[in-house]
């Protein structure tokens, strides 16, 4: 009830050069979307769709000829909704553990009777949209209760190094232990990688390799990558699934090519059997899983064919390319859509599209195929935007995309980082002068009154002093480094705030 599907595909508009209607949707979206409403929402699929989703189209609406309003990019429409629909997720990080809870109602915050066990995944995927919101908003906030959940489940992980499926986000305890790369764990690991590539985090990055290593002794067999007991690294699961089809994609951003493509072949042999991956695949058996048939379009494979061609050039990921449209046009396309194939042992349909085929699937497809495009920018060209402090680059390429293909310029999180801080620096002189103002006032009458002769000397040490008391000593400690700096002003024309100047003798 909240033009999710619109949200997520309008950043798809723009990469495959539907300009007018991205500039229309833009539109829509300002006029109608409301987040406050009385929907209990998946706290994981909220963050990853539309957070993630109108930052990404925040971002680029300048791109998309959008006329954007003075301070963009740190500021604008999407980026407010953004902001308002990640505040609405916000309840559900306030248990003992940091870790959020699966579901948060849009309108008041988590049900008393919500359960408190969420998947890995759930908990683990918020760095890339939080971390890019407080940036971009000057609200540390949404990065802090990202990085705490994140630093939860590390602290979680077994003795071998692996981490379950499921876990109580109030008591900590494991409740699904199994472990593995696939589904209910895959973006978590996703976002230790592209977290530390976005905000260039060696302690993300070294959490990662930790995990990779374990992954690699204790769940992969042959270059497929197994379920295990996460405290025994004994197998408990001899299947592949779909969802697990983004890991070469992964790899390739560490630049471990070799086991990248390796692993890719193996997705894609199931590719070529059913003409597309079904939700579980026994590997002894070589065939489907009971009631696990079906292939809802999902872009994992083609996401990490995308990946793995820009790294290698290699013409059998452009084969896979062509195999996946020419399936997807034969058995999926219906008059409004493309249908989510129920069972690919036949090849029925289901009356169902989900929003991620056009967040995704067709991003990657369109990606793979245009070498030119946008996206794929090397810095050779850029956008300078003017900003109050100087000039900002953007658009120069190295997007991270969140595990939904929502692609984030990291040079929007700096631009606005230092005109944020500046803001904050601002604010913190201007409560210290209104501080100073009210003790030097209080000092003087309390002289006035009982010692006129007094030295003078001794009053300003004592205006000193109690100044110095006033403060709190954990903001003293806190304070950030002064960012204000313009040489050819006076320092009283640099402190002229919303009409205000402060005078050197105030």
């Amino acid at each position: 009830s909240f033009s999710l599907t619109l949200i997520d595909a309008l950043d798809t508009l723009l990469i495959l050069g539907n300009v007018s209607e991205f500039q229309r949707v833009v539109n829509v979206l300002q006029e109608g979307v409301d987040f406050n409403i009385d929907v209990n929402a998946s706290v994981f699929e909220t963050n990853i769709r539309v957070v993630g989703g109108l930052l990404s189209a925040h971002l680029l609406s300048k791109k998309a000829g959008v006329e954007v309003e003075a301070g963009w990019p740190c500021s604008g429409p999407l980026l407010r909704m953004a902001e308002e629909a990640a505040r609405k997720l916000l309840p559900a990080f306030q248990t003992p553990t940091g870790m959020p809870y699966g579901t948060v109602n849009l309108l008041h915050g988590v049900n008393p009777g919500e359960t408190p066990v969420t998947c890995t995944a759930g908990i683990g995927t918020f760095i890339v949209e939080f971390a890019t919101l407080s940036h971009l908003t000057g609200d540390p906030v949404f990065e802090n209760v990202a990085r705490k959940a994140l630093k939860a489940l590390w602290k979680n992980r077994s003795d071998i190094g692996l981490v379950g499926n499921h876990i109580d986000v109030v008591t900590a305890k494991w409740v699904a232990q199994d472990a593995g790369i696939g589904a209910g764990v895959d973006s978590y690991f996703e976002y230790l990688v592209k977290g530390a590539v976005l905000l260039h985090d060696e302690e993300l990055m070294s959490m990662f390799l930790d995990y990779n290593k374990a992954i690699s002794n204790y769940t992969k067999f042959e270059d497929w990558y197994l379920w295990v007991q996460m405290y025994k690294g004994t197998v408990s699961m001899p299947v592949f699934q779909s969802l697990e089809a983004y890991w070469p994609g992964l790899q390739s951003l560490i630049g471990d090519i070799n086991n990248a493509m390796r692993t890719f072949l193996n997705y894609y042999t199931v590719w070529k059997q059913f003409g597309g991956l079904p939700e579980f695949y026994n590997i002894p058996q070589g065939y489907t899983v009971e009631k696990r048939e079906g292939y809802p379009l999902r872009p994992e494979l083609i996401e990490s064919a995308m990946y793995l061609y820009r790294a290698t050039r290699d013409p059998t990921l452009l084969e896979l390319g062509r195999d996946a449209v020419e399936s997807i046009e034969k058995t999926s396309k219906v008059d409004c859509g493309f249908a989510t194939i129920k069972d690919l042992r036949d090849h029925r349909l289901d009356n169902r599209m989900e929003s991620f085929f056009l967040a995704e699937t067709v991003k990657y497809l369109y990606l793979l195929f245009d070498p030119d495009n946008f996206i794929h920018n090397n810095g050779s060209s850029f956008d300078v935007v003017p900003m109050p402090y100087g000039e900002c680059i953007l658009g120069a390429g190295g997007y991270v995309f969140n595990t939904e293909a929502h692609p984030i310029d990291p040079a929007a999180l700096h631009c606005c980082r230092k005109q944020k801080e500046e803001q904050w620096e601002v604010q913190d002189l201007m409560r210290e002068f209104h501080f100073l103002k009210r003790k030097r006032k209080s000092m003087f009458t309390r002289t006035a009154a009982h010692s006129r002769g007094g030295s003078q000397a001794g009053s300003a040490d004592t205006t000193a002093e109690s100044s110095g008391k006033g403060r709190n000593p954990e903001k003293i400690t806190k304070r950030r480094v002064p960012l204000l700096s313009c040489p050819t002003q006076p320092f009283t024309s640099r402190l002229a705030v919303l009409g205000q100047v402060f005078l050197d003798n105030t």
